[in-house]
């Protein structure tokens, strides 16, 4: 489904069930994986890369070089950036910085995600960051600049630590019982 008002370019690939909602408009080379759900007023720049199953709510912005894997949960006013010293001036596409959001990852309204770094499995970026560095798979991060604050779980609730091993802390899911490994230098930074 694509609503009449929306903008598709010619050469985007659109996998079955995927809708397109009011005002979108997606550019040449974009390739959209099935049953995902693109918002009103999304811009979906070229050559941007989404798997199966994604919802990516009004206003999003995502821009050349981004890769968004399966399962991801991209929420309103998003603004991916692609480029790490901007000039009006001066553009190329030797300037695009790589960005790639992993399977299962949420990322809360109104969060920038700086050019060139990738967002892990499962993490959750809350509502309102600047994420200026790679998030790891499972991390909970928020703030400006966002920082690591705990761990989540596959579904999406905060994990408890139960205990340490060597140099990996053990993590639980109070609400589907989900055991995680998390390492323990990167669960320091959480009590940082």
């Amino acid at each position: 489904m694509i609503h009449e008002s929306a903008y598709v370019e010619d050469g985007v690939q659109i996998g079955d069930g995927t809708r397109i909602w009011h005002f979108a408009h997606v550019r040449k080379g974009a390739k959209l994986g099935k049953n995902c759900n693109i918002g009103k007023d999304v811009f979906i720049d070229i050559n941007v890369e989404i798997g199966d199953n994604c919802k990516i709510q009004n206003f999003a912005s995502l821009y050349h070089g981004l890769t968004v894997g399966n399962n991801v949960f991209i929420g309103p006013h998003v603004c991916f950036t692609n480029d790490l010293y901007p000039r009006s001036l001066i553009w190329s596409d030797e300037r695009v910085s790589k960005t790639k959001v992993c399977d299962g990852a949420s990322i809360g309204a109104n969060s920038t995600i700086v050019a060139g770094i990738t967002i892990g499995a499962y993490a959750l970026v809350g509502a309102g960051s600047v994420v200026t560095k790679d998030v790891p798979a499972h991390a909970l991060v928020f703030g400006n600049p966002a920082r690591i604050k705990g761990f989540v779980c596959d579904c999406g609730m905060k994990l408890t630590k139960k205990g340490t091993k060597n140099n990996t802390v053990l993590m639980v899911c109070p609400q589907c019982k989900k055991e995680h490994t998390i390492q323990a230098s990167l669960y320091k930074e959480c009590e940082a």
